[in-house]
């Protein structure tokens, strides 16, 4: 953020003064300085003789005495209402050497006991010197502290305060100091909303940054291109592009000319929900508007392509870059290094990672990470940790993601003691364990069945760091239960001008140490539910609600999950209502829990009208399409059904397989084999991915019944969509051909097609399938031989 608004202020000179007559004033000011007190007085008489150049060059004369150079600073910012962007170097370079700030504070002392008034800007220099030092709370203090010294803040200084609030993540301090700005009948400015609107759209709070943009009109301030772009970008990050771009069209309509900053955030945000073939309209309509993709545009499209598993287009994407002399920087790399690696090809990741440093870009710990997670991934562990080890040798330093990455390569791959030695080398390292870390391991150690251990670890976060948000702020009068709560706090203080203490509130909590969260309790819940430890569960659950967290959609649904386990159909039920009342919206995946235990019991009328259920709590589903489907299903027409539900669920965006999939391994659970080929299909109709799961149970129930053609022609399916199945259902099947006199001649064929697409037959074929296959080249000889 920029300390000055204005450009330097006015000349008093014409252009027609020579240097020697500022060298003139200048000297006369110094003699002034060093020799008389108290010297503003004397220095009132030659404030229309002064430029900003000779109060630059008067601070620079005073390096070596900055008591002085504080002293004169403050009084020129007294006369002025801005100082220029040298002087604000130049105090930021006095303040930052031994002694300067305590200099200062003395000079501000001084010049209050002696009944001076005191600009805010000279709070302003000050504030602004500590934030360059990252001394923030320093800086909140100083903000504190104006007022003890008579001092109102000016926009230019609230601006600043809000600012460094936001940028440490006090998103609800600068909310008050706002409100509190307000009250004082201080007006704000175009940066103000910006300021405000960044952070919330960065916590997440897009609603309220929308409010505060309408605001922002009803008080008749004129948005910025750095305020459209700020919204813009938080609608983004809120999945909201389509309003994005239509506001970047009122924004050009109104006069405000976007920059790359604008169009790169529309584009990283069309990118990132995969919506790439829009995202290169848009970067050709920039181009017809003047503006070419730079280096940010390249890695948004470079990234969308790889979130779409396009990998190869995203390499020549990234190819195409170097073929226009650009030069690359760390960032792009490291993008394409993560989809090659997430795509399983390591090794030209490690490729890559070679070129960059050849091409004289160094990797930093974030691109290491991302290739040793490939690695990971890939469980080629050794070389994942000799790659943690050459981190070092680069200048970089492994971090506690470096570690996680690590330790859940180790868990995935059953290597327990490794992951837990890796947990005790990064804490003798100085390297903390963050909560991620931790979460990982007590992943690995639940999933292991060592639930002991796992609560040990999760102990150790709540004892060896400080309490939680409740404990800690639950005694007395004022508790501490929610976010709303902790908003009335702080401004509460605030308002009463405790604007330090509800800082150091804020950063306690933001910095209070490695303890449980939600996810922590999500992987404990989960461990005890698949070991049928559900009361365990449950006394957890309740726990941390008492600690101040609130249970997510996948706390109720890890818990719904562990009751069907236990055959507490009726209970996970009235957890699914209690879930609602407590204002937490069930998940599909919620849903298709409960709808996957409905079917094993047989119940698949129920699976049917629970997903009916979801849908009309979804806005973007219709209610009279949905209350046709309904009367489908009362008259059991499962065609219908399905048909209706594919034909709304297809228009739309987020379109899930999985409850279609459900039914169809519900009906061959239930034998009802008909039914299942009938949803089978309808979804192959309509071009629907059918699961491997699916076939299998397809397969199986066909076999059984008798109806092989069809089993084939399901299995056919599988081949053609490059799904390959497990040994024993391609062995039922093949075996199930063998055994029928007039279908033997198709398992010939089959097990043809199979090694034409790469089946392994010598490792899939089991001894009977073998056998019934030599019975029936005997047979066939002995058809052949004459007589």
């Amino acid at each position: 953020m920029k300390l000055l608004h204005s450009p330097f202020f006015r000349s008093i000179y014409s252009k027609s003064f020579t240097s020697s007559r500022e060298m003139v004033v200048s000297n006369e000011v110094l003699h002034i300085i060093e020799t008389v007190d108290p010297l503003e007085p004397a220095l009132d008489k030659l404030v229309h003789f002064l430029s900003p150049n000779t109060v630059s060059s008067i601070l620079e004369q005073q390096q070596k005495n900055p008591e002085l150079g504080f002293r004169f600073l403050i009084w020129a910012a007294k006369r002025w209402r801005f100082l220029g962007r040298v002087s604000q170097n130049l105090i930021v370079d006095m303040l930052v050497k031994d002694g300067g700030f305590d200099l200062y504070w003395n000079v501000l002392d001084k010049l209050k006991f002696s009944g001076i008034p005191i600009n805010s800007n000279a709070f302003a220099a000050l504030i602004w010197g500590y934030w360059k030092v990252n001394k923030a709370e320093k800086a909140v203090e100083a903000f504190g502290r104006m007022k003890d010294f008579d001092c109102k803040p000016n926009l230019f200084t609230y601006n600043m305060i809000l600012h460094i609030t936001v940028r440490k993540d006090a998103i609800l301090l600068a909310l008050a100091v706002y409100n509190v700005m307000l009250k004082l009948n201080s007006l704000p400015n175009s940066s103000t909303f910006s300021i405000l609107i960044d952070g919330l759209c960065k916590n997440g709070r897009t609603h309220d940054a929308l409010k505060l943009f309408d605001e922002m009109s009803e008080r008749g301030v004129l948005p910025t291109k750095i305020t459209y772009t700020v919204i813009l970008s938080g609608l983004c990050q809120a999945k909201r592009t389509d309003d994005a771009h239509r506001l970047l069209n009122v924004m050009k309509s109104r006069g405000c000319r976007p920059d790359f900053v604008t169009y790169n955030a529309l584009l990283n945000g069309f990118c990132r929900l995969g919506r790439i073939d829009e995202a290169q309209a848009l970067i050709r309509s920039f181009e017809n508007e003047g503006y070419l993709v730079d280096i940010k545009g390249y890695t948004c499209l470079i990234d969308g392509l790889i979130r779409t598993k396009r990998i190869d287009e995203a390499q020549s994407v990234f190819k195409n870059f170097f073929e226009n002399n650009a030069v690359a920087d760390v960032v792009l790399y490291t993008t394409m290094i993560r989809g090659l690696s997430g795509a399983g090809r390591v090794k030209e990741a490690l490729t890559l990672l070679r070129d960059m440093t050849g091409r004289g870009v160094q990797p930093d710990t974030q691109c290491y990470n991302t290739l040793i997670k490939g690695f990971c991934d890939a469980g080629l562990l050794d070389q994942a940790r000799s790659l943690q080890l050459e981190i070092s040798e680069n200048d970089c330093f492994p971090d506690a993601c470096t570690y996680s990455i690590l330790i859940c390569g180790m868990c995935r791959n059953g290597l327990l003691e490794e992951a837990r030695h890796i947990f005790n080398e990064m804490e003798k390292l100085g390297c903390f364990p963050s909560v991620v870390t931790f979460n990982t391991l007590i992943d690995g150690l639940c999933k292991a069945g060592e639930l002991e251990e796992a609560h040990l670890l999760f102990y150790k976060m709540e004892i060896g760091k400080n309490p939680s948000l409740f404990l800690r702020l639950s005694q007395g009068t004022d508790r501490v239960l929610d976010s709303v709560s902790l908003q009335k706090m702080v401004e509460k203080l605030c308002e009463s001008g405790k604007i330090l203490k509800a800082y150091k509130l804020l950063m306690q909590l933001a910095d209070c140490g490695v303890v449980p969260n939600i996810v922590t309790y999500n992987i404990l819940i989960n461990g005890l539910c698949k070991s049928g430890k559900i009361n365990g569960a449950f006394k957890l659950f309740q726990e941390l609600q008492v600690k101040g967290h609130f249970p997510d959609s996948i706390t109720y649904g890890t818990l719904i999950d562990g009751l069907q386990r236990v055959d507490r159909e009726d209970d996970a039920f009235k957890l699914l209502d209690q879930m609602s009342k407590n204002g937490c919206m069930p998940s599909a995946e919620v849903y298709k829990s409960l709808m996957t235990w409905s079917c094993r019991r047989g119940q698949i009328s129920i699976a049917f009208s629970l997903w009916l259920k979801y849908l009309r709590n979804q806005a973007v589903r219709n209610g009279e399409v949905i209350g046709l489907i309904e009367k489908h299903l009362e008259k059991g027409d499962l065609e219908k059904v399905v048909r209706g539900l594919l034909k709304m669920d297809l228009k739309l965006e987020d379109f899930d397989s999985s409850p279609y999939n459900i039914w169809l391994i519900g009906m061959c659970q239930e034998r009802k084999t008909a039914e299942a080929l009938k949803i089978f299909f309808l979804l192959e109709e309509f071009h629907v991915m059918i699961s491997a799961p699916s076939c299998v149970m397809l397969i199986h129930c066909l076999c059984e019944e008798g109806n092989l053609d069809q089993a084939v022609e399901v299995f056919l399916y599988t081949v053609e969509r490059g799904v390959r199945l497990m040994p024993r259902i391609c062995n039922r099947l093949l075996q199930s051909l063998l055994r029928s006199q007039d279908k033997a001649q198709r398992a010939v064929h089959l097990l043809e097609r199979m090694r034409s697409v790469g089946y392994n037959l010598n490792e899939y074929l089991h001894s009977g399938t073998r056998s019934l296959f030599q019975q029936r080249n005997r047979r066939e000889t002995e058809n052949l031989s004459p007589g």
